[in-house]
């Protein structure tokens, strides 16, 4: 049943719901860190502290960053990290160099206290562009001619570590998502055309990789219900059924998707590959405010906070035969956003990410996460970033991109703006803090330059948190005094 726009002014009205109003455009705050928040008011020095990661007691976080002597990653004291893959330094199983461009990682309990991972690897267009591409496994890839896909590491009790391929021959492999079964469903977010930079196979689409099931692997099979665009993330309701999927893409701004499964079909192992091509229903989001007024992208949230009710609009070609999804959708039909990047699921719905937005938006910033309630049918903003002045100084955060909740509250963001690159912390109330500097300089002295995070995601015990840096391609394990965050 829809949630309409009249029920949706009604409920508003009726349980005080928070709704905030956006008839005009406010400033967005541009200090260090900073949020367009009004319930994380502070003042002095404690504010000023909380910004920088610094402060204990009332603040969140774990302290300020310390430089590191390796030159890799910065940590708040009493943290350690561990190098588990390196592009062009650890070896497959088979004997290869493990691929570079990590991206969208997942983790899985293992056989015999082993953790699993599922790591994409974001390789765009034909092999020979890349000096380590994900290699071609006999019996699991997909088109011959791409350069990315995934591989799974096992990261074994005593500390020793083994990789393979598990998928190979798809396209710029970007995030992702772990189902409630333990796969793991890796996306493409590249839609080439058989024909197109080299390609010999359409791409566009997501498929499924089972880290305990080799076999499972073989042969795989794009997962076309779910439609074929720039995909970016996917979780999975494990109480409903639905998928939700983000699209990054511009031009106009990418969306939102919600694929609802046919009557009576069942989750699990290998049910995927039965579905037909058009099995269940792909849909995008029509979102408005409590007055009923449409909106028409998700920038013009300004305010923490801001609930908007969703009703959901049928795709009318979800393979994109002629017109790209995105584009088969008049004024006023959906609502778009600006590089919608990692989700995750938690706390009974999905998280979504705004990495940014500019020009091509109606409101600027820095990052938006957002929680769509599937009960409710609402988008709450609960995390906001204004524009930041200068990325190249260490303090600020933007462009959050892939996402995770934390087993001891809030969540983990992976940044991948301009200038330096952390991974930040987010509390329930929208306050962030630092978590960890990417300190490995890839460009020169003189114009310095560090590669996004990827992939950020806890082991199965919640004691490990793994992270990528996506250039050259190395994935690293965190550990350290982790404890329970405060609101803020």
């Amino acid at each position: 049943m829809s949630l309409t726009r009249r029920d949706f002014a009604r409920r508003s009205a009726i349980t005080g719901a928070g709704v905030a109003l956006i008839g005009s455009v406010g400033t967005l705050a541009t200090a260090p860190g900073a949020l367009a928040s009004t319930d994380t008011e502070t003042t002095g020095d404690a504010d000023d502290a909380d910004r920088h990661g610094g402060g204990h007691g009332g603040s969140v976080g774990y302290g300020p960053l310390l430089p590191d002597p390796k030159g890799v990653l910065a940590l708040p004291a009493g943290f350690r990290y561990r190098v588990i893959t390196y592009s062009g330094k650890t070896k497959l199983e088979s004997g290869e160099f493990t691929p570079s461009n990590h991206d969208g990682t997942a983790t899985f309990d293992g056989p015999r206290g082993t953790t699993l991972l599922v790591n994409n690897h974001e390789l765009k267009g034909p092999r020979a562009n890349w000096k380590y591409p994900v290699p071609l496994t006999e019996g699991l890839v997909y088109d011959p001619a791409a350069s990315g896909g995934c591989t799974v590491v096992e990261v074994r009790p005593g500390g020793a570590v083994a990789e393979w391929v598990g998928i190979a021959g798809t396209s710029t492999n970007c995030a992702g998502g772990s189902t409630p079964w333990g796969t793991w469903l890796t996306c493409e977010e590249n839609s080439d055309r058989a024909g197109v930079n080299g390609m010999t196979k359409d791409h566009g689409y997501v498929f499924e990789v089972d880290p305990s099931d080799r076999r499972a692997n073989r042969n795989p099979k794009p997962l076309k219900f779910f439609g074929r665009y720039d995909h970016e993330a996917v979780v999975i309701d494990p109480k409903r059924g639905h998928a939700y999927l983000t699209e990054d893409a511009a031009g106009p701004n990418g969306l939102f998707y919600r694929w609802t499964p046919p009557k009576g079909f069942h989750y699990g192992h290998g049910r995927f590959r039965a579905l037909a091509d058009d099995a269940g229903v792909l849909q995008a989001p029509k979102c408005y405010n409590s007055g009923g007024h449409f909106i028409d992208d998700l920038s013009r949230a300004t305010k923490i906070g801001t609930v908007y009710g969703v009703d959901w609009v049928d795709v009318p070609d979800r393979d994109a035969k002629t017109v790209d999804v995105r584009k088969q959708f008049g004024p006023g039909e959906v609502t778009h956003a600006r590089k919608l990047e990692g989700t995750w699921w938690g706390d009974g719905g999905a998280y979504i990410v705004s990495s940014y937005a500019r020009e091509e938006s109606p409101v600027q910033h820095d990052g938006q996460v957002w929680f769509y309630d599937p009960k409710r049918r609402t988008l709450t903003l609960k995390v906001l970033l204004g524009v930041n002045p200068d990325p190249s100084k260490d303090g600020a955060f933007d462009g959050p991109d892939n996402i995770t909740v934390s087993p001891y509250g809030g969540l983990v963001i992976a940044e991948d703006g301009e200038g330096v690159s952390h991974l930040f912390g987010a509390t329930d109330s929208g306050r962030t803090y630092p978590i960890a500097r990417n300190d490995l300089n890839i460009g020169s002295e003189e114009e310095p330059e560090f590669s996004e995070f990827t992939g950020v995601t806890f082991s199965p015990d919640g004691r490990t948190l793994y992270a990528n840096i996506q250039e050259p391609g190395i994935m690293l394990a965190i550990t350290g005094p982790w404890r329970r965050q405060k609101r803020g």
